[in-house]
């Protein structure tokens, strides 16, 4: 029996976890899958974005199936309860230090880029962000609230950049190790020309790549990273990143694909328990209209059982019911074009599993 916690999350996470499932129990394969509250739903529930119960069950699973948390509505609470609190709560209680996002631009879908053809054709990326350092743990952070009253609120806030060796070097392995399986070329993008935090950051890298003289190693600024992603990008193969660069970098380069809604991730510790989920957010202004695009979910899945579930073969077949579907001339509203047929979150999710049962 495969045990996975389900944590749909908030605004359109219900209804793009749900597709998931649909296509996950279409598989021969035994599954116990338990679903949880998190982020703002668990919030609204227990008073808190990341309950125990929560936790307890992603514990006891050997994956998590996440969707997406947050609402505007939850803005004006106190920074610790926001929904947002239960996705870094996970990464940091489970040790999710590497996070895979591949950008990968289906033939199907050339003309849904917005940049030229020629441009994205053939596009296949694999973006590797440090997860749990960076900008987003460092410390100390926090705010100093004005003496004077001249301002409401806070004077100033600070968040604090850094990162150890042992944290650049592990993050590093698992890039030069996921090019090896590739083109043998990683690209480390960072900020080293005026952050101590990444000149530390490409010094290390340098270090590790010399255990790996059969892949090429170059280094790139960040802000010249966000031009050639769009100027040319079939230059990249694996990218590495720290933790707020790759955030940005992941989300620019989905759009070479698309749509950000075909954006899988998977985030990995180092015995390869997992979280996957989209790369995108919850979406609220699209929640229960039934137009999300669950693709990014269902490959996320396809993700799960690659990495953390020894389900090699299965991933591919389901990889596979995605493309067919997408080469039937099926789209979500995000990816529709002239020509093509549009279909709801739901009917998108019947054709892939229509299509997967075909190939089981």
């Amino acid at each position: 029996m495969i045990k996975i916690a389900v944590l749909p999350g908030d605004g359109i996470g219900q209804e793009i976890v749900q597709e998931a499932v649909k296509v996950l129990r279409v598989l021969p394969l035994s599954f116990d899958m338990q679903e949880a509250p998190v982020g703002g739903t668990a919030y609204d529930l227990t008073g808190h974005p990341l309950p125990q119960s929560t936790i307890d069950l992603a514990q006891n699973s050997q994956a998590i199936l996440f969707g997406a948390v947050g609402d505007w509505k939850y803005d004006t609470l106190d920074r610790p309860l926001r929904p947002e609190q239960a996705i870094l709560g996970l990464r940091k209680h489970f040790g999710l230090f590497a996070n895979f996002r591949p950008a990968i631009c289906y033939p199907e879908l050339v003309g849904a880029s917005s940049l030229k053809p020629e441009i994205v054709s053939g596009l296949d990326i694999l973006i590797i962000r440090e997860l749990t350092g960076d900008i987003y743990f460092g410390q100390p952070r926090g705010k100093r609230i004005a003496s004077d009253g001249h301002f409401p609120g806070s004077e100033e806030a600070f968040d604090t950049m850094r990162y150890s060796v042992p944290e650049i070097e592990r993050i590093a392995h698992v890039a030069f190790q996921a090019a090896q399986k590739r083109s043998k070329r990683v690209t480390s993008v960072d900020k080293s020309n005026v952050l101590e935090t990444f000149q530390l950051w490409r010094d290390v890298l340098t270090c590790v790549g010399k255990s790996y003289p059969e892949v090429s190693l170059d280094h790139m600024y960040v802000d010249n990273a966000a031009m050639q992603l769009v100027k040319e990008p079939k230059k990249f193969d694996v990218v590495v990143t720290g933790n707020m660069f790759g955030d940005i970098l992941s989300d620019e380069a989905s759009m070479l694909t698309g749509s950000i809604g075909m954006l899988p991730s998977a985030s990995l510790n180092k015995d390869n328990f997992g979280l996957y989920e989209p790369s995108h957010g919850s979406a609220p202004d699209i929640a229960g209209k039934g137009i999300a695009n669950p693709l990014a979910t269902i490959l996320s899945a396809a993700m799960m059982l690659r990495f953390s579930l020894n389900q090699a073969q299965a991933a591919s077949l389901v990889e596979k019911a995605v493309q067919h579907v997408l080469s039937n001339g099926l789209r979500t509203a995000d990816i529709y074009s002239e020509g093509t047929q549009k279909v709801s979150t739901s009917e998108m999710g019947d054709a892939v599993a229509k299509a997967l049962k075909t190939l089981v």
